[in-house]
């Protein structure tokens, strides 16, 4: 490992240089201060005409669209008024530059909001973008705890496009079970294991329709305004930016607006070289900004389509419209929605990601060589009985006090101190094949990352324990951006694999999808205080232990708020 020098730096000094160049960036101090008030609920609502219990902010769902400006701060008071639940609030793609403590990671960066309580989010958005925002607290994500965030570029700053007007658009998957009820299933023993299964249903802004005829007498309302479907006004011959963010807990999906074109212009917060698509892959934890153009024909109105890919889709068509001006609103298209490509053409979703590389003119290219390289082989196994997720073959446990305040306290007893496997048994493990060791280990241990090093992880993806299965699944890394270097079929060879590393205009994202059968190779720098997680974003396997998590440079951090304290060791008198 190469040796990488280090400068003493307080969380002071770095919060500061931070917040000044995010005002120069601005051209003078326009920075403003957002502030929002929100109360976390239960609510009977009806996304999908099914009248079902869901987790809201404010008695809605999905929750308030967050806007801001590059440079602003945001502020989110939240009370959890869920009564018997703890609840924390994932700020997705945002960076937390100096406030790594509002990441909102149960576990990782704080202690759950416990019922009744107040937690008050801070932090400063530092890049424009479209993304998102999410529970971070068992599986309440997919009980509706969920909404967007859309940062606008400083006044006076010119995008590499333009358009008329702008929509966002946040799809979903939805089940009529409870978290409760699915999160026991997936701990039960192997001969009583039942996973979450297919969706109900896909929303579109949390709008849905499910088939009234398979529902119970009196649970579900076909004409309900709340399932009523996603309507998008175009006059002909306007542009239209379309921000599309993916929150499914399961679902990848494919998005298509029926006779239209999509250009491609943003992927998780960075500017592309743009592309033009039929319709467009978009995984769990993924946001894109995509070029709509209204220049069809304006007499009739034409569908907005979210279908099920990677999954054999148990699951019909979201649905939305696309309502040209003058055409009566919500007048159905006289066509049936379009299906989408084939769920199992992998070919066809791995050109989209070849395809998406940095816009010429905002492009940062990785370093040229790594310091470290951490390869994760993602199999499923076995563990005292129970069905888990493991890299490595170890499955991630959370301990009782979050790892930012255990590693700032030098509470090393809190977590396994021995640090994770760092590759495996590349020459030998046979990935199309289940498992030939199905049992795992699990671990809460950490991989220590040197403050300023450049490190590169490779997902290996291998065979479930079903044979002629591997499973799609899209990473997420807290804290950074990443180059995303390559991916191909197969097992990645490090002598090979390397020299084809696209480093000249590879995309910055957040999220990263790994493919059936395949492997994913990104590069980050360590350069962020704080400890975050990576994991798997489809729900049920982050649960089921589909994960890691990252320590770097907590040294240099200040005194942590108490806030963020109060459970495990981090209790007042421990």
């Amino acid at each position: 490992m190469k040796s990488i020098s280090n400068h003493d730096m307080t969380l002071s000094k770095v919060f500061l240089s931070f917040i000044f160049a995010s005002i120069l960036s601005l051209g003078c101090a326009q920075a403003k201060v957002h502030y929002h008030k929100w109360e976390i609920t239960y609510q009977y609502k009806s996304p999908d005409c099914l009248n079902k219990l869901a987790i809201t902010i404010n008695g809605q769902t999905p929750g308030p669209t967050i806007y801001a400006s590059q440079g602003d701060t945001i502020v989110v008071e939240v009370k959890n008024s869920l009564l018997t639940e703890n609840t924390a609030i994932h700020w997705h793609g945002i960076r937390q530059i100096g406030t790594p403590w509002m990441d909102g990671t149960e576990g990782v960066t704080q202690c759950p909001i416990l019922p009744s309580d107040t937690f008050i989010y801070r932090f400063v958005v530092d890049r424009a973008g479209t993304y998102m925002y999410h529970s971070h607290y068992g599986m309440q994500r997919s009980a509706g705890l969920n909404g967007m965030i859309v940062v606008k570029v400083p006044e006076g700053f010119k995008e590499p496009f333009s358009y008329d007007r702008e929509y966002s658009i946040l799809l979903n998957d939805w089940w009529h079970n409870s978290t409760y009820d699915q999160a026991t299933g997936l701990l039960m023993p192997e001969n009583q294991f039942k996973f979450v299964g297919e969706p109900q249903s896909l929303l579109l802004n949390g709008r849905g329709r499910f088939n009234c005829s398979l529902a119970a007498s009196g649970s579900c309302n076909a004409s309900h305004p709340e399932c009523a479907p996603l309507k998008l006004i175009v006059v002909p011959g306007k542009t239209y930016l379309l921000r599309i963010a993916s929150v499914t807990s399961l679902s990848a999906l494919n998005f298509e607006i029926e006779g239209h074109s999509l250009t491609v212009v943003e992927a998780d917060g960075h500017y592309v070289d743009p592309f033009i698509v039929k319709n467009l892959n978009i995984y769990s934890g993924e946001t894109y900004s995509v070029i709509l153009r209204a220049d069809q024909n304006p007499t009739r109105n034409y569908w907005l389509a979210s279908n099920v890919v990677s999954r054999k889709p148990g699951t019909p068509t979201g649905i939305g419209l696309l309502n040209y001006y003058g055409i009566p609103h919500g007048r159905f298209p006289p066509t049936a929605p379009p299906s989408g490509p084939l769920w199992n053409d992998t070919y066809y979703r791995m050109k989209q990601s070849w395809a998406t590389r940095a816009h010429p003119n905002f492009n940062e290219p990785p370093p040229a060589k790594s310091n470290r390289v951490i390869i994760l082989l993602n199999t499923q196994n076995r563990i005292d009985g129970l069905t888990r997720w493991s890299l490595n073959n170890v499955s991630h446990d959370f301990p009782h006090t979050p790892y930012l305040i255990a590693v700032k306290n030098k509470l090393r007893h809190v977590f396994e101190q021995k640090p994770p496997p760092e590759t495996y048994d590349i020459k030998n493990y046979d990935i199309n094949v289940p498992p030939p060791n199905r049992n795992a280990t699990r671990s809460n241990a950490i991989y220590k990352l040197q403050f300023g090093s450049v490190v590169d992880l490779i997902l290996q993806n291998a065979n479930t324990l079903t044979a002629n299965n591997s499973e799609t699944h899209p990473w997420h890394l807290h804290g950074h951006d990443f180059w995303v270097l390559g991916s191909g079929w197969g097992k990645f060879n490090p002598e090979i694999d390397p020299k084809n590393y696209n480093l000249k205009d590879p995309i910055m994202k957040n999220n990263v999808a790994l493919q059936p059968y395949g492997w994913t190779a990104i590069r980050f720098k360590a350069d962020n205080p704080g400890v975050w997680a990576f994991h798997c974003h489809i729900e049920s396997h982050f649960f089921m232990g589909m994960g890691i998590v990252f320590e770097e440079g907590v040294n240099r951090l200040g005194k942590l708020p108490t806030s963020i304290m109060g459970c495990g060791q981090s209790k007042v008198g421990n």
